[in-house]
């Protein structure tokens, strides 16, 4: 057995209230997690701005930085105190027209005239299934209740309580503030408390930049614009809830495979039963070339080949996401897998050579 020297007594000792002190900061900073990781996604989308400030304007870097933090909050900040009042309303109609079985009679109505319950159940009696329409009704208004009451729930804790909402926001400003004249130095710190060769370090935070930048440039706008556009066809067609139905495409968006389809294919159901064939076809067509500029032109073109992540890894990271992590989840998640792919390749490049000698 190898005697150990005070030289390694020393350092063992040091490594081990080094780690201890590593957890303690880390249970210390954790209430504030969420708010730091969306602060630092946020300062990387608007370095630009910051950047383009203190440049054009000659001005030093706390100015500049409080400038755009003003700038920040105009463009967050206002909107989402908007945006959750006519949430909140629209939401709870939903709700009430469920609980009421106004919606049930509707489904009742119309499943009767247009005769698809006896259709289906014609296709389904090769099965031995019958669907009855007290069953599709009483399906479809809990869906709509369940939808509803989680939709106004979520919108109403944040209205009812703006004094918080209003606190981590300026919370987050400040972290914002401090991130744009510091963040360089804050980066190299935790690159030089890192073992792992500088390169290597540089490449994992330039994968988190980029998929950041992905996630919230790419797939935010790309929502924001499905939304809107989504939302103002609902309203053009006279269709109930437009904003609601705009603000769950636009998060619909952030999935690949489904996206906004989950809405649209329903509602172009229920156009062609109520026989709006011309709407119909319209919001068929609607959805395809929207789906198709957004997905194929759009996002490729705007965050680039820097990002490669398999579809289906990019669906199953954002449904992961915010089943643990509720809605900041969508960032979260492609994230934890963006970790775990580019140490991957960290590894094959660099310790696989190092690791086949003991195998054998």
């Amino acid at each position: 057995m190898q005697n150990k020297t005070p030289g390694d007594i020393i350092l063992w000792f040091f490594l081990a209230i080094f780690l201890v002190s590593t957890f303690m900061i880390g249970w210390l900073f954790w209430p504030f997690i969420s708010i730091i990781v969306l602060a630092s996604v946020v300062t990387g989308i608007f370095n630009p701005v910051y950047k383009f400030i203190q440049v054009k304007d000659k001005i030093n870097p706390p100015f500049a930085s409080f400038l755009t933090c003003i700038i920040i909050f105009i463009v967050l900040f206002v909107p989402i105190v908007f945006f959750v009042g006519i949430l909140s309303n629209e939401a709870y109609e939903l709700y009430l027209t469920a609980k009421s079985a106004v919606l049930g009679k509707e489904i009742k109505s119309l499943l009767e005239s247009s005769r698809v319950l006896e259709s289906a159940n014609n296709i389904l009696s090769n099965f031995n299934i019958k669907l009855t329409g007290e069953e599709l009704n009483k399906a479809i208004s809990e869906l709509g209740k369940v939808v509803g009451l989680f939709l106004y729930e979520q919108a109403s804790a944040i209205a009812s309580n703006v004094f918080k909402l209003l606190i981590n926001f300026f919370f987050m400003l400040l972290i914002i503030y401090f991130l744009f004249i510091d963040g360089n130095k804050i980066v190299s710190f935790i690159i030089g408390l890192s073992p792992l060769p500088k390169e290597q370090n540089e490449k994992l935070v330039q994968k988190f930049k980029d998929m950041a930048g992905a996630i919230l440039i790419g797939n935010g706008l790309g929502g924001l614009i499905q939304g809107t556009l989504g939302g103002l066809v609902f309203m053009m067609f006279g269709l109930k809830s437009p904003f609601l139905w705009g603000v769950i495409m636009a998060l619909l968006a952030f999935l690949p495979i489904i996206g906004i389809g989950v809405v649209f294919i329903p509602a172009t159901i229920y156009l062609f039963l109520t026989g709006r064939v011309a709407a119909g076809i319209f919001f068929i067509i609607f959805y395809l070339i929207v789906s198709v500029a957004i997905e194929y032109i759009f996002k490729p073109k705007l965050v680039g080949e820097r990002v490669k992540m398999h579809t289906l890894l990019v669906f199953f990271s954002i449904i992961g996401g915010l089943k643990l992590f509720g809605i900041l989840g969508i960032i979260y998640g492609p994230l934890v897998v963006t970790a775990f792919l580019t140490l991957t390749d960290i590894y094959h490049s660099s310790y696989q050579k190092m690791v086949a000698p003991m195998r054998k």
